[in-house]
């Protein structure tokens, strides 16, 4: 919410740190009122800097093709009013017009000079698949020299062109469908109660109906699905730090760990200062909520890029609460979704020795600084894996 330039120096400085930049870049509409921008910039529904009445969608003949009464999605499995008419009364940019492609090209071009790596396309389910190859393949490489990353956002739900499945011609969609599989694992109701059971995750992926994996962009939730009841959030805390854990764990999706700020009402804002420029990120206040930054997940996210490749195998659990499984022979992974501890004996895949517990630990100078696992000729290792908590250790946390 700054400048061009004190943007395109945070790129600048991203990438000299080895950190990428994916754009949450909104080309399917503008606004639903008039008003003015967080700059300062003047505009009305139908008129902007760069586009005018020509540039959007209308219901009616002679303009152009919405075809419900009102000029809103009134029908959401009607893949012409999906893409033709207003989302909650946004105005709809006409991205079927070679010219509107065009200036949503320049944008994104512009951004891919200043060193973005790729993005994630706000309501790409109504833009339509034709239209989002159209205007990508207006693109430029990468300053990697690489296409950039896109990942579309499509919720579930409709059928047909409409479907998760029918988008990933266009690049990677948002793993919803994964977000509510995981949740529904580790936090469903009966009655009054919590009773997840995360065995259930033994069908799991592609074997559960999920959309390809090379094709899912994963999370457990995220800004729009932390204030709903769909999936979980960092309310549920050490619930949700599991399954981050999980997720960073399981061969399924390309995964994104979520971190935002803490939120009384599911309409509050980000905390700001006086005159509403939000404030800088400050961990560990209760005021912003960085699960990034617990140890566990951090962690895990080496284990993740160290195992990436390798095969699931030796599947346990215990028909309650508790899973375990390897990465081949480079990695594993136990998680206890009880509220109380559980010793289990089960096989790790891994080559005999002493391992370091990255959850709880890490390696420096030939030692473990937390809990070590010890695992035997046979491959096999007693572990206890307290409740809702995690272990793992990969081939390079021996010790």
């Amino acid at each position: 919410m700054g400048t061009q330039d004190q943007f395109k120096s945070m790129v600048t400085t991203c990438r000299a740190a080895g950190v990428k930049v994916y754009v949450d870049a909104v080309i399917n509409h503008m606004t639903g009122q008039g008003h003015k921008s967080y700059l300062g910039v003047e505009y009305t529904h139908f008129a902007y800097p760069a586009y005018g009445f020509y540039d959007f969608h209308h219901k009616g003949p002679g303009l152009n093709q919405c075809p419900s009464a009102s000029g809103g999605i009134e029908n959401f499995n009607d893949f012409q009013q999906l893409t033709k008419c207003e989302l909650l009364g946004l105005a709809d940019l006409r991205t079927d017009a070679p010219s509107t492609r065009a200036i949503i090209a320049g944008y994104l071009n512009k951004l891919l000079r200043y060193g973005v790596s790729g993005f994630r396309v706000d309501a790409a389910k109504h833009v339509g698949q034709t239209d989002l190859i159209a205007i990508q393949n207006l693109l430029t490489n990468t300053l990697d020299g690489t296409r950039p990353y896109v990942a579309l956002e499509v919720f579930p739900g409709s059928p047909g062109e409409g479907s998760q499945l029918a988008f990933t011609r266009a690049g990677d969609v948002l793993g919803f469908d994964y977000s509510y599989q995981v949740k529904n694992a580790f936090k469903s109701y009966v009655g009054s109660g919590e009773r997840g059971n995360i065995t259930s995750l033994r069908v799991f992926g592609e074997d559960a109906g999920l959309v390809p994996s090379d094709k899912s962009l994963v999370f457990i939730e995220n800004h729009d699905t932390e204030r709903g009841s769909d999936t979980l959030s960092y309310k549920d805390g050490r619930t949700n730090v599991i399954a981050n854990e999980f997720m960073l764990a399981y061969p399924y999706g390309t995964p994104q760990v979520y971190s935002g700020f803490a939120f009384t009402n599911s309409y509050d804002s980000p905390p700001a200062s006086a005159n509403g420029h939000v404030t800088d990120t400050v961990c560990g206040t209760g005021t912003w909520v960085c699960i990034d930054r617990y140890s566990g997940v951090k962690n895990m996210v080496r284990f993740h890029n160290y195992v990436a490749g390798a095969p699931l195998a030796h599947w346990y659990d215990d028909h309650v609460n508790l899973i375990a499984f390897s990465r081949g022979n480079r990695g594993f992974f136990s998680t206890n979704n009880a509220v109380t501890a559980k010793t289990v004996t089960v096989q790790t895949g891994l080559p005999s020795g002493t391992y370091c517990d990255l959850i709880h630990g890490s390696v420096s100078g030939g030692s473990c600084s937390g809990p070590t696992v010890t695992v035997a000729v046979d491959g096999r290792a007693t572990i206890k894996v307290f409740g809702k908590d995690a272990v793992a250790f990969t081939q390079a946390d021996r010790v």
